[in-house]
């Protein structure tokens, strides 16, 4: 299975990072530079150094929350709607799997006892009721 991106129209949804895809030797990334989340692996032997560094103060206008999940163990489904609330496909993420949720809405269902998955989204957070909508 290769990476899958979830589209409505031109506008990215949702982008599928199996967990082959995903983990490998060297430094990937699979966001382009306008997503408002950076996602990307690294994957080096022992002995490679990475410089140091820090991030320079940049200001940056950032519209919609984006949301990565790292599917540790377990196995979900995920329900990607359009952005007028429509669902439009059913992704299962297995162990190891990335899911980058960019725009449109979505939902989740734990297909596995003892599932466990790490999110990040982008922020800072103004709440649930200015963040999201229900539907």
């Amino acid at each position: 299975m290769s990476i899958q991106e979830i589209k409505e129209g031109d506008i990215v949804l949702a982008r599928h990072i199996p967990a082959k895809e995903a983990w490998g030797q060297g430094f990937k990334f699979f966001s382009p530079n306008q997503d408002y989340v950076q996602v990307g692996v690294w994957d080096y032997p022992a002995g490679k150094e990475l410089l140091a560094h820090a991030h320079n103060e940049v200001k940056r206008e950032v519209l919609w929350t984006q949301e990565v999940l790292y599917i540790r163990k377990g196995r979900i489904r995920a329900d990607v709607y359009d952005s007028s609330g429509r669902k439009i496909t059913e992704i299962v993420a297995e162990e190891g799997d990335l899911l980058v949720l960019l725009r449109g809405g979505h939902g989740y269902h734990i297909l596995v006892d003892g599932t466990q998955v790490l999110e990040i989204k982008n922020g800072p957070y103004v709440g649930a009721e200015a963040d999201r909508r229900r539907f």
